[in-house]
């Protein structure tokens, strides 16, 4: 009933973001978590939260594809923005090999990474990861970025559409959460990762405006908070339990997650 990550500052919902709200308070969703990327988004991200006060929550981090476009002065900017607002962690930040192949901008990602993490730490705030590695090597960025979140150790990870089913057991030894979206649908990957995580760990998003699929034409649809329900729907099947069990339960995860402070 809680969308644990999706991008409501992105242009697509420029014109709909109201009916957006409406549509996703009328279909059940009890809360959306907004992630603020980039510093270009995050006056807007803000205002959005001011706008829908209580069911609008932010986290804002620095994408780590967008490392080459940081300048330093920027960044420290930023943070000190991040601490004047109310938000609620910070994301998505991680490690980014697919996009950037350069070595020393990999290099750098890992250094922004080590430091937004103790930035979290500092404000007490939960961390919201991105990882994706490069097709010819797609272990070196989950094996970087385990590695410096184990040295670190924030209080509460979650690995954002996780789907590295080789390092499973890691994340259960480390007792971090993951997030599934939309993929699930199609992916056998993810649903032996549901299947081998415990459903008090599992949060779900929608990642919106992407994977809103597509039209009867082929055309790409926006994406939604609303479309939590797909992964709700494929988990309840993968774990055979009942679909307000999921929808419920998911929930209460987010909110012990993200310490939204929700009565459930």
């Amino acid at each position: 009933m809680i969308d644990s990550h999706c991008h409501l500052e992105q242009k697509e919902f420029d014109s709909i973001l109201d009916k957006t709200i409406e549509n996703c308070k009328n279909e059940g969703i009890k809360a959306i978590i907004t992630c603020c990327a980039h510093i270009k988004d995050f006056e807007k991200t803000i205002e959005i939260v001011k706008k829908f006060p209580n069911y609008v929550f932010a986290t804002a981090g620095i994408h780590p594809e967008y490392i080459s476009e940081i300048k330093e002065s920027e960044k420290d900017e930023y943070l000190e923005k991040i601490k004047k607002e109310k938000i609620v962690g910070i994301g998505e930040i991680g490690l980014d090999y697919f996009w950037c192949k350069d070595k020393d901008l990999q290099r750098k990602q890992r250094e922004l990474f080590l430091e937004l993490l103790e930035f979290s730490k500092d404000l007490k705030k939960p961390v919201v990861i991105h990882i994706r590695g490069d097709k010819s090597f797609p272990d070196i960025a989950f094996q970087d970025a385990f590695k410096i979140l184990e040295d670190i150790f924030p209080e509460k990870v979650l690995l954002h559409l996780f789907s590295a089913k080789k390092f499973i057991n890691r994340v259960l030894e480390n007792n971090w959460y993951i997030s599934v979206g939309p993929l699930i649908a199609n992916s056998k990957t993810i649903k032996k990762i549901v299947r081998d995580m415990p459903l008090e760990k599992i949060l779900l998003e929608t990642d919106s405006p992407w994977f809103g699929g597509k039209d009867e034409k082929g055309n790409f649809l926006i994406g939604t908070p609303i479309n939590i329900k797909i992964p709700a729907k494929e988990i309840a099947e993968v774990k055979k339990i009942g679909f307000e069990e999921v929808w419920f339960q998911t929930g209460k995860n987010s909110n012990k997650f993200y310490n939204l402070g929700f009565d459930m």
